[in-house]
């Protein structure tokens, strides 16, 4: 006879990487967004891409800069402009490439919005997991970290997919932030040169 106590007690390891890797995509992809540089020279909206379909400059300029790096974001704006995330011996760098996939300038202040620590989900203000229980049936909170700003970044997960949430310190809820893709390169990958 199985007991059903023993059921899903130590979550899957792997499921563990992928949430706080969504958390950490997210975090990046919101530090992107909201850098004064990318405010000041890119138009429209900043959308998320698959960092495997960075052009190849793109590639060549971070592993000739930045070896080992792992791209945590990649987006593109209205005018083509690249932006893209990085996390290299866990020093957060932002960069900005214009249309033609040449370098233009690192972002101001990319580096410490997109780092989070870790926080322990018994850490977590109680109203937190009360939120999630009364708005995100079927979900539960498998990872939490907080930004430079001290708001809480909290990784849900079901079984077959990753939400990503933000509170206030308080645990007052903010918004469901995006999840950037998770193809190659994307979400702790090394990139591919000269694709």
């Amino acid at each position: 006879m199985a007991s059903c106590k023993n059921q899903d007690v130590t979550p899957d390891a792997t499921s563990l990487d992928e949430v706080f890797s969504s958390m950490a995509s997210s975090a990046a992809r919101t530090a992107a967004v909201n850098d004064t540089i990318t405010k000041g020279k890119c138009k429209g909206n900043l959308t998320s891409i698959d960092a495997a379909t960075l052009p190849s400059s793109v590639k060549t300029y971070i592993n000739t800069n930045y070896a080992g790096a792992a791209i945590k974001f990649a987006g593109k704006d209205d005018k083509g402009q690249f932006v893209v995330g990085l996390s290299l011996n866990s020093v957060e760098t932002g960069l900005l490439f214009d249309a033609n996939g040449v370098f233009v300038q690192k972002l101001g202040h990319y580096g410490n919005k997109a780092k989070l620590t870790e926080v322990a989900i018994t850490a977590l203000p109680a109203n937190v997991s009360a939120y999630v229980k009364a708005n995100y049936a079927g979900y539960t909170i498998k990872r939490a970290g907080s930004d430079a700003d001290g708001n809480l970044i909290v990784g849900l997960d079901n079984g077959t997919g990753h939400k990503v949430l933000k509170f206030t310190s308080a645990g007052v809820f903010k918004e469901e932030l995006q999840i950037p893709p998770h193809g190659k390169g994307q979400g702790g990958s090394k990139p591919k040169g000269g694709h």
